[in-house]
């Protein structure tokens, strides 16, 4: 039977708890969110006692519904000041569904302030002494934990950004290769889970095959997974052929690819970090595209990428990073990125964060940009916590006020993605108002998609509104976001769970879990004092033209205000 395992670190208890029937049809951001709201006073200090870090894998995680193995990770985020979701992929999600753990509840702060492991199999829970682990990277402590607990559990960490609880620190999760390359990176949860005193928490499922999601008909619902199954494996081959990286060349051609801290939407440098580039440095080194990144996972964007000498460097090497460490750094490297994404890693680090605040460091002149070293030592300063990387690490917006820069592309004060909002602009609306911040996995509208000219001002807020409500249903699923967002897939989402609960369950059904998602987040990002004033661009987007297509955002004000009213 489906469980909840609570973790308070102040009375060092844990407790396992019957899952309320309130949370049945919840799981990934549906319940971290649901229980956020529930728990959570919302003017409460983010790294303080009263948050809460909520961990958990998607409604339909362990079931045979493909790409189904999303973790999400909730809390209230001490980047953003409101609530907050982030979900990886790995082996974490479905390891906890065998378990048939609904969600583990982090509460409470250490009264010692000392470093402490959570370890769960299908027999027990216990807090353990994390000393000697602390102030490790994160690829170092996972490798001491399976040199202890074997290479097959499932590892959640942090790392030195994390324990220094920095805005920008991310949570590791670990891949089926065992490596912490995986991560829930946005809104500074690794801070959250930091100030929990949890340097990691060990899953292990040996021998267990549990359910958390009871199937009615399982001929059925296999059947049209199965099928779903095939129809993505065809669909998706760009993706698994190229990875994420395979956006951004259509981008650029849309001039909306981020180039130096978002001074122009094309970059003279982007034939070498687009998706071609990519497969053919990794496949020449011995390294692979078409990797998965989670059990299940039909798509297969993931990739493992070797350094010239043909050595592991990273793995999971995305669009957004290639761009925020790429492009608008001005650097043309694949190498250098993947050096990047690799110290991120390591140091527990969100790349979207780092790339936008080393850009706004490089736009007050700490550094040139285009300058490869700076950007490895700056990165460097973060992980190793001086007065510098202390600065850069608590993101983009606070690095813009301590050197005095305007030219800050955040929203609630999360950097943006990879996507100028003047060209993309139903991802602007979606920066603008989305409970998450600027945060793309919440409804990006990419060229071509949902029948809209990213570019005109025209049919914007309905396009992000309806990829909003579809993207929290995915995320409520525990779906990789590229099985897609969209009316097909929401048909086939409700043939599925008219399956599993034996009763019809509609579209319309589907899409009023996505919009009960995003009332939740928005209620209680008005309790924590987000409100309308909140959903905006910061103003340079408006003003100033952007290159080579002179375009602005001139979705406008009034209709954002009115995103959610007919929600």
């Amino acid at each position: 039977m489906a469980k909840i395992i609570r973790v308070n670190l102040t009375q060092q208890t844990i407790l396992s708890e019957p899952v309320p029937d309130k949370y049945f049809m919840l799981g990934g951001r549906g319940l971290t969110s649901q229980i956020v709201f529930d728990e959570v006073d919302p003017t409460c200090d983010a790294l303080g006692k009263n948050n809460k870090l909520v961990i958990a894998p998607g409604l339909l995680t362990g079931t045979l519904a493909p790409s189904s193995s999303r973790l999400s990770l909730g809390a209230k985020s001490p980047l953003t000041g409101g609530i907050k979701e982030s979900n990886a992929g790995g082996t974490v999600a479905r390891k906890l569904a065998n378990l048939e753990i609904k969600a583990i509840i982090l509460e409470g702060i250490p009264a010692d302030r000392s470093w402490y492991l959570l370890k769960i199999t299908n027999t027990e829970a216990t807090i353990l002494p994390a000393g000697d682990i602390a102030g490790l990277g994160n690829y170092d402590t996972v490798a001491s934990l399976q040199a202890l607990y074997g290479p097959k559990v499932g590892i959640i960490s942090i790392g030195p950004g994390g324990e220094r609880k920095m805005s920008a620190a991310s949570v590791a999760v670990t891949d089926p290769e065992g490596r912490p390359c995986r991560h829930c990176g946005r809104g500074g949860l690794g801070a959250v889970m930091g100030s929990k005193g949890i340097k990691a928490v060990v899953i292990d499922d040996n021998g267990v095959d549990g359910q958390l999601f009871t199937v009615a008909d399982r001929k059925a619902f296999n059947e049209v997974a199965r099928t779903w199954a095939k129809a993505m494996v065809q669909a998706k081959a760009g993706l698994t052929n190229f990875g994420t990286a395979a956006l951004v060349n259509p981008v650029s051609a849309a001039g909306g690819l981020p180039t130096r801290n978002y001074r122009t939407g094309t970059f003279e440098g982007s034939d070498k970090i687009n998706g071609t580039a990519l497969a053919e440095t990794t496949k020449s080194r011995g390294g692979r595209t078409g990797h998965a990144c989670s059990p299940g996972c039909v798509i297969r964007c993931s990739n493992i990428y070797h350094d010239a000498e043909g050595k592991y460097l990273t793995a999971g090497l995305e669009f957004e990073t290639i761009v925020l460490m790429g492009s608008n750094l001005g650097i043309d490297s694949l190498d250098v990125i993947a050096a990047l994404d690799r110290r991120c890693d390591d140091y527990g680090l969100d790349t979207m964060e780092m790339g936008n605040a080393i850009g706004v460091a490089m736009e007050a002149g700490i550094a040139p940009f285009g300058d490869r070293k700076a950007a490895l030592r700056l990165l460097d300063e973060a992980g190793e916590g001086t007065v510098l990387g202390r600065v850069l690490g608590q993101g983009s917006t606070v690095t813009g006020k301590v050197f005095g820069v305007t030219r800050v592309a955040a929203v609630k004060g999360q950097g943006m993605a990879g996507y100028d909002p003047r060209a993309l602009k139903g991802t602007g609306v979606t920066y603008a108002t989305s409970p998450m911040g600027a945060d793309h996995t919440a409804g990006n509208l990419l060229p071509g998609r949902a029948g809209v000219d990213c570019s005109s001002p025209d049919g914007q807020i309905k396009a992000s509104r309806d990829l909003q409500i579809m993207s929290a249903v995915i995320d409520n699923m525990g779906l990789c976001l590229f099985v897609g967002p969209l009316p097909p897939e929401m048909e086939i989402i409700s043939r599925l769970l008219t399956s599993a609960l034996g009763r019809p369950f509609s579209i319309e059904d589907v899409l009023e879990i996505g919009k009960g998602i995003l009332r939740t987040e928005l209620a209680f990002n008005r309790a924590a004092g987000l409100h309308s004033a909140s959903d905006r661009l910061p103003e340079f987007f408006s003003m100033e033209k952007l290159s080579p297509k002179g375009l602005v955002f001139d979705v406008s004000d009034k209709d954002i205000k009115q995103m959610y009213s007919a929600l």
